[in-house]
């Protein structure tokens, strides 16, 4: 059955539009973030066929995302996705790395996410072409590899709610959220180095109390990213995750939001295109991706195209 047909009939029934649960839902034990790339003279309304089926709408265990390149080449466009673009004014590079789709697996055990994965890329395997794939686990109860709680100022409950999804925009919109994606590299040996009250200034906060620092510099992280202080404010619902390889390890940071807008905000603070004044956690990390995607919502068990379908 085509991915519109079925469409058509969850209209028909009334089904209840809701949003893909793995966003609002707790961070998990282990993922894997999968990004495709579309192959040359690829069908991408095959490929959107193929997404329609149950398994990328199985509630808490995936998150899937859809990236510009994918609504162009179906002809279709979200209000509000776009690509990356470098920020005017930035004191430090943030590159833009955008991809057509975006799968976020989430579970409890990384040998069974790495056959799920398996088993999405044979079924995308005609149009899309898996472009990079990360394992992310759980630290610490949810703690940044160095140390540092993660995500302490995520809203909660109905606010959290409010912050991630699209609402009053329409059918096939509401229930949807963009996200935003970066996968960022620690030189954990020279944070290491530093002292426990220099490495407190970086963030901002106490590593071993998680309390704000009073006496927190501006350049400290919570200071260029108090989700309060923006006009209008910029509440996003993190879901970011430690990463890490053979060599290499650091933070793929996830920010879900009803807007682009506020994701983008925080981080003109943070590259000082607003002040000149550089977040620290530049002092010991930099994003080596960056892109963004349009999550559609979910209808009777499956992604909802309504939005970009003809």
């Amino acid at each position: 059955m085509s991915a519109t047909r079925t469409r058509q009939r969850a209209a028909a029934r009334g089904d209840a539009i809701v949003h893909q649960t793995g966003i609002l839902a707790p961070v998990p034990a282990h993922a894997r973030y999968l990004s495709f790339v579309l192959r040359p003279d690829a069908d991408a309304g095959a490929a959107l066929d193929e997404l329609a089926a149950p398994m990328f709408a199985d509630g808490d265990s995936i998150v899937v995302g859809l990236g510009e390149s994918m609504l162009q080449a179906l002809g279709a466009a979200v209000p509000g996705l776009r690509t990356m673009t470098p920020i005017e004014g930035a004191k430090v590079a943030v590159p833009s790395t955008p991809a057509a789709l975006w799968v976020w697996l989430r579970g409890k055990d990384r040998g069974e996410l790495l056959h799920r994965s398996r088993v999405i890329e044979e079924a995308l395997a005609e149009s899309l072409e898996l472009d990079s794939a990360i394992d992310g686990f759980m630290f610490d109860g949810g703690r940044d590899l160095s140390g540092y709680l993660d995500g302490i100022e995520n809203p909660k409950g109905r606010k959290a709610a409010k912050a991630a999804l699209v609402a009053g925009a329409g059918d096939g919109l509401d229930g949807g959220s963009f996200v935003a994606v970066q996968q960022w590299l620690h030189d954990l040996d020279h944070f290491e180095s530093l002292s426990p009250e220099t490495r407190d200034h970086i963030f901002g906060r106490s590593r071993l109390t998680d309390e704000e620092l009073d006496d927190a510099p501006p350049a400290a992280h919570v200071k260029r990213t108090a989700q309060e202080d923006f006009d209008p404010e910029a509440f996003v619902v993190r879901r970011s995750m430690p990463w890490a390889d053979a060599m290499d390890a650091g933070l793929v940071f996830v920010s879900f939001g009803d807007t682009l807008d506020k994701f983008e905000a925080q981080l003109r603070r943070m590259v000082g295109a607003e002040d000149g004044i550089v977040d620290n956690l530049f002092r010991f990390t930099r994003p080596v991706t960056g892109a963004y995607f349009w999550c559609p919502p979910v209808r009777d068990g499956r992604l909802d195209f309504t939005a970009i379908e003809g």
